[in-house]
């Protein structure tokens, strides 16, 4: 499916407020860019877990900070504890699973104060799926939470930190942060982490290590072993290809002069070996700064996974914050594609841009979709449920979409097929007076297809699954499903969503 064409980065650069600013101001993901991923919230430090022909990004949850007058701040990455999750099966329609509560009294981890730059795994254990999410607490170690899916729940099962201090091997590592973990063919899986400069060392940190996990994925073996990454920073990948091993990182901010060869600045470099643990040959980078694409810069950090036979980076950009005008700092998950080069074994260089991805598979609308689902945006959030005396304690973990009045979702390239469906349910908490659910093909103002009636808040906090006649929407299209407040403050929660053809219930 390839429904974009190739766009130079200046021209990138202009249409960046148009990418992401809906014709009322609205910030939003508008379409036809991928970039950034979501609009709604950011999301630094992306990890990807690919599972069941599904990606799974872990990412940083940066968070808007304010001053005394209410002014939003410079993230100060203080306060961060939680991991924003999100997934898709297409890479262009994200469907949001909220936040995992890590560090601090109230996360999986209160021994921890933060929750920075995760990885994650998947393994079977005692043929059950286990899943672990390796996090770094600040700077000072790094620690590891287990669920038995993708999304969770999340617990702690050493109750301590993995990597700390005391871990043979890292005793020099200035930062003890930034984990990617790799499980080989032969099952045996490696943790990849560190970063920071030393006095006088810019060129040559020796910072950065790997080292063997347990079989239990909780337990790290025997000692570190140091990756002698030139002008190491930080953000350690690691990624197989035609059994070569990359280890990729991010090169640091030295201002001093650099033998030619070496990275630049803030940029994603690579080493290669035919060991998971070395020793590594330095190839070069794959990536420049996101300066470099998008005129903001700041930190640079990314990782590299297969979906569908293709490959991908993901890697975090200042494009949100930059077109809300807010101050830097706030980074948001972006997509572009990876190739090696079959002869030499090397990675190509990585062009950036808010184009993104191709979309690999239509969007199957009769299928039960979560709210959180989107596309493309203007004006919408996502919010986790709260309990009500119809929901079950289970469903305080539903993230939904809330949708004021104007604000609409879109879905890219939905399959309706030849026939089409004739009706649209939705499961829908309405917060205010009542509104419409338009329904519409291409455009925020495309051809109406159905309207669904939300009647007026009873007062209580029950969800309500409401249903409307659809005409008009066969083969393939871009879905809009815009909500019509009768007021400027009416919201909505979108939890759930299907259309349903002429012949099903």
């Amino acid at each position: 499916m390839n429904h974009k064409s190739t766009s130079h980065a200046n021209k990138q650069k202009q249409d960046r407020s148009a990418g992401l600013k809906s014709i009322t101001g609205e910030i939003g993901k508008l379409r036809p860019n991928g970039n950034p991923l979501m609009a709604h919230k950011f999301g630094a430090d992306p990890y990807a877990l690919v599972f069941n022909n599904r990606v799974y990004l872990y990412m940083t949850s940066d968070k808007l900070e304010y001053d005394q007058d209410g002014l939003p701040q410079k993230n100060s990455y203080s306060s961060i504890n939680r991991i924003t999750v999100i997934s898709s099966d297409d890479l262009i329609n994200w469907t949001d699973h909220g936040e995992i509560r890590v560090a601090g009294p109230q996360g999986a981890a209160t021994w921890a104060s933060q929750s920075w730059a995760p990885a994650a795994a998947h393994r079977i254990i005692e043929g059950k799926d286990c899943f672990f999410l390796y996090f770094a607490n600040n700077a000072s170690g790094i620690g590891v939470l287990s669920a038995p899916t993708p999304v969770g729940p999340w617990v702690d099962p050493i109750g301590k930190a993995l990597i700390t201090r005391e871990t043979p091997g890292v005793e020099e590592v200035t930062w003890l942060f930034d984990p990617a973990v790799f499980i080989d063919d032969d099952h045996q899986a490696y943790i990849y982490f560190g970063g920071g400069i030393p006095e006088g060392k810019a060129e040559r940190p020796d910072t950065a290590r790997v080292m063997r996990l347990g079989d239990d994925m909780i337990s790290v073996v025997g000692q570190a072993k140091v990756i002698p990454a030139p002008y190491m920073f930080e953000d350690s990948g690691i990624h197989k290809y035609n059994n070569m091993y990359y280890y990729t990182y991010c090169s640091n901010f030295d201002e001093g002069d650099r033998p030619e060869g070496d990275p630049a600045p803030g940029e994603i470099a690579y080493m290669t070996s035919v060991q998971p643990m070395g020793p590594w040959t330095y190839q070069g980078t794959l990536l420049q700064n996101p300066g470099h694409f998008f005129d903001v810069g700041g930190n640079n950090h990314h990782a590299i996974f297969q979906l569908a036979d293709q490959w991908y980076i993901a890697y975090h950009a200042q494009t949100l914050c930059q077109a809300m005008n807010i101050p830097d700092g706030y980074r948001s998950t972006h997509l572009n594609q990876v190739e090696h080069d079959e002869a030499s074994g090397r990675i190509k260089k990585v062009h950036a841009d808010y184009q993104g991805v191709d979309q690999i598979k239509w969007f199957d609308p009769y299928q039960q979709v979560i709210g959180s689902t989107i596309g493309w945006s203007s004006g919408v959030s996502t919010e986790q449920c709260l309990n009500s005396d119809e929901m079950s304690a289970s469903d305080s973990n539903v993230i939904s979409a809330k949708l004021q009045s104007d604000s609409w979702i879109a879905i890219s390239n939905v399959d309706f097929g030849s026939e089409g469906p004739t009706i649209f349910k939705a499961l829908i908490l309405n917060q205010a007076t009542e509104g419409t659910l338009e329904l519409r093909l291409d455009r925020a103002d495309g051809r109406l297809i159905g309207v669904m009636i939300i009647p007026s808040a009873s007062g209580s906090l029950y969800w309500v699954e409401l249903t409307t006649e659809v005409t008009g929407a066969q083969g393939e299209h871009d879905l809009y499903i815009m909500f019509k407040g009768a007021t400027d403050s009416s919201t909505i929660l979108l939890r759930e969503w299907k259309f349903n053809r002429q012949n099903e219930v």
